[in-house]
């Protein structure tokens, strides 16, 4: 289902708002439930769309064009019903109780993390960082390790944790990754856990289709794929900065340099959207069933997403013009927003590119997040 037109202008709006707030625009949600981006990844059996991977992410994409937060942070809370409708039918009968919206926030490092095991469930308290979108959402997913038997992820309700104010940060401000602090040990029950082999494994409660397909193969491009529509967005601010009328042959559309970092920047960001859908294509192909060493290929090709578009940014910035210097500059807070997707863990390309070649090289796979 594709985004609306009348919803892309209004993230367009709302985008400086969000990112002085620093937290998005509560119409703005609004819109993009009315335009079930939410439910893209539902079950079917409870209202939602169960759609195609490649299709949510094209609309990240367009979402991104318009503001990069309002991508980043609602792309994230979208993606999560997905793990859900691969957890215990117990907890998606509860979680989507009240339709197949469900605006669920996520921090997996498990770090700030103490999970006791009891009768039934686990005992959780801690710190956790980075939670896009918190402030909108009535459920958390949360990582921790539990001993001697390794890392789940656990589903808390509101109730039992608070939000944290910390996100002062140089980009990306509108997404309100506050803190989510639970101070006293809650519990969580079993079926509102998700191991991390179910994950792996691809383990459900579904029927065949889409859900056969990993946890981390979907996960995994939701934290990269809206630099791709950040960049777009750049060449959209050097088009207005760049005309054939201009006067500063810094700046002219007549200047090979200009033109060649413009063409160069376009396609970095158009290379990565087209390496995303023929990835997600080839897996559809397979059934939704790839091999692990495909998924440990795209798992690499996701992770060079961020410095493809860190290397497309700083082509353009060098051509933005002195204005583009001053806080507040809409190309300058894009070149910011890109380099802050690249600080997240899944965007560091070192460890996934030594574990596909390990396994060219004919040895084992060492990733649990494939």
């Amino acid at each position: 289902m594709a985004i609306s037109a009348a919803t892309l202008d209004l993230v367009a709006a709302r985008g400086d708002e969000g990112r002085k707030a620093r937290r998005l625009a509560d119409d703005v949600v609004k819109a993009l439930i009315a335009d079930g981006f939410f439910r893209h990844f539902t079950p079917a059996a409870y209202g939602g769309s169960e759609g195609r991977p490649q299709d949510f992410f094209l609309d990240q994409i367009a979402i991104a064009e318009r503001d990069m937060s309002t991508a980043w942070a609602l792309g994230i809370v979208a993606v999560h019903n997905y793990q859900i409708a691969m957890m215990d039918p117990r907890t998606q009968a509860e979680v989507f109780a009240d339709g197949p919206d469900a605006l669920i926030s996520s921090s997996y490092n498990p770090v700030g993390a103490k999970a006791e095991k009891v009768d039934g469930g686990v005992m959780l308290s801690g710190r956790w960082g980075w939670s896009s979108g918190s402030l909108h959402c009535n459920w958390v997913l949360l990582g921790g390790v539990i001993p001697e038997e390794g890392y789940r992820t656990f589903l808390v309700p509101q109730k039992d944790y608070r939000i944290e104010d910390t996100w002062y940060t140089m980009g990306l401000q509108g997404t309100g990754s506050n803190d989510i602090v639970i101070d006293e040990p809650v519990f969580v029950p079993d079926h509102h856990t998700h191991r991390q082999m179910d994950g792996f494994n691809g383990v459900h409660h579904q029927g065949p289709g889409i859900y056969d397909l990993p946890w981390a193969q979907v996960f995994i491009r939701v934290v990269n794929t809206s630099a791709i529509g950040a960049v777009r967005h750049a060449i959209t601010l050097m088009r207005e900065r760049v005309g054939l009328g201009s006067t500063d042959m810094t700046k002219s559309a007549t200047d090979p340099d200009v033109l060649d970092r413009i063409a160069r920047a376009s396609i970095l960001a158009e290379e990565a959207a087209a390496v995303m859908v023929r990835a997600y294509d080839e897996m559809e192909a397979v059934g939704w069933k790839p091999s692990l060493l495909d998924r440990a290929r795209y798992r690499y090709q996701a992770s060079l997403v961020g410095d493809r578009c860190i290397e497309a940014m700083d082509l353009l910035m060098d051509i933005a013009g002195g204005r583009s210097v001053y806080a507040g500059n809409a190309f300058q807070d894009l070149w910011h927003d890109v380099r802050m997707a690249r600080a997240h863990v899944a965007n560091n390309p070192v460890g996934f590119a030594r574990n596909y070649a390990n396994m060219l090289m004919g040895g084992e796979n060492k990733d649990l997040f494939l």
